[in-house]
């Protein structure tokens, strides 16, 4: 049987399609492989560093949330820490269950900013209240529609901080499973987010953090200005903030079980649209190392699954691109499944066999929705 020469342009596209798979290829072992080593590395003993803490929750019209999940972390195993809650604005009842609970608790501490219909402000507002208002340096932040995992969740976390060289700690934010497309879609975006800035972190170029498990001196903050540098930007009290007081060695990622925190997530799409579209308006801001490697990833991805299919369809080197594809997924469900099994997320992993070529492509949306539409990027 007789073969032709390849050409030119075949040569060319199997030139692309093998830098685009090499470079996912070191996406996954340069910075998702290095969560799996960290995990098998990280403390073990939690409870020896137990300094005193401040738990900084901010709610905006949360009073059910704050009614169901508030307790959980009033009651964590540990021996000194207080709960400041900052009661941002709300028309319902949440000043009324806080008075209750602090009845009851009495290391909750809150405090509200009244309802001011002439002055708008963003949650960067009720953070900075929230850490004047704190009675002590080590700082734990999470949202009123988060529950930690479990009693342990504050000693793990504030086992980040054992290592004094340590001022950030990294932690977890899972989303409750639920069935639908759309949590189908939540949980792993937020799974994929995690193995990027846990990643990143771990190799030493930390750029964010989630601000529904996330903790830093207060002294930090103080030292930064809190966040004077991006005031007046909608998001980013949690990754502009990493980003901007991050360094190679004052950060922790902590991916223990016990130390996650679960969220209600939201119940429609489009609600998640457009919260994504809103986080994503920091990601310009990021240090142009991060930033051109978080876009080239997903690029990546899509230049290699268009010369996957080019090269398939039109046979042209058909058998090396199905090797590439057969390769390329096979690496990635064994790496997504033990990343998945150290966060708790079970069979998510699967997920990548879908949402490696269509994640890309709902993020572009998201990201273009900033262009317009602006009005509904507010905190909630």
């Amino acid at each position: 049987m007789m073969f032709s020469s390849p050409t030119l342009y075949e040569i060319v596209c199997l030139s692309a399609l093998t830098i685009c798979f090499l470079f996912q290829m070191w996406f996954v072992f340069g910075r998702v492989f290095k969560l799996l080593l960290s995990a098998k590395n990280e403390l073990s003993e939690f409870g020896t560093f137990t300094p005193p803490v401040s738990v900084i929750i901010c709610a905006k019209n949360e009073v059910e949330n704050l009614r169901q999940f508030l307790p959980s972390v009033l009651t964590q195993d540990y021996p000194d820490y207080q709960v400041v809650v900052v009661n941002d604005s709300s028309e319902d009842e949440s000043e009324l269950l806080l008075a209750q609970l602090k009845s009851k608790y009495p290391n909750l501490y809150y405090t509200t900013i009244p309802v001011d219909k002439k002055f708008s402000h963003g949650k960067k507002l009720a953070v900075s209240i929230g850490v004047k208002a704190a009675a002590h340096d080590y700082l734990l932040f999470t949202d009123a529609d988060c529950k930690p995992a479990g009693t342990k969740w504050l000693k793990t976390m504030v086992a980040g901080f054992a290592d004094k060289r340590k001022e950030i700690v990294l932690g977890f934010g899972a989303y409750l499973t639920q069935k639908g497309l759309t949590n189908l879609l939540i949980r792993y975006d937020t799974f994929f987010t995690a193995l990027q800035y846990m990643g990143f972190a771990l190799s030493k170029k930390p750029y964010m953090g989630v601000g529904r498990n996330l903790a830093y001196k207060k002294e930090l903050f103080v030292k930064n200005g809190g966040f004077r540098n991006h005031a007046k930007i909608l998001s980013g009290d949690d990754d502009l903030f990493v980003k901007e007081t991050a360094t190679k060695e004052n950060v922790s990622v902590v991916t223990n079980p016990d130390a996650h925190t679960i969220s209600i997530p939201l119940n429609t799409f489009k609600h998640w649209y457009l919260q994504k579209a809103r986080h994503l308006t920091t990601a310009p801001f990021y240090k142009n190392s991060v930033k051109w490697e978080l876009i080239f990833e997903p690029l990546s991805r899509e230049i290699f699954w268009f010369f996957v299919l080019y090269m398939i369809l039109f046979n042209n080197f058909a058998v090396a691109a199905t090797t590439f594809l057969f390769v390329n997924y096979l690496i990635k469900i064994l790496i997504w499944k033990k990343a998945a099994k150290i966060l708790n997320q079970g069979k998510l992993f699967w997920s990548v066999l879908v949402y490696d070529f269509i994640h890309p492509w709902i993020l572009l949306w998201a990201f273009l929705a900033n262009k317009i539409g602006t009005k509904n990027r507010k905190w909630k």
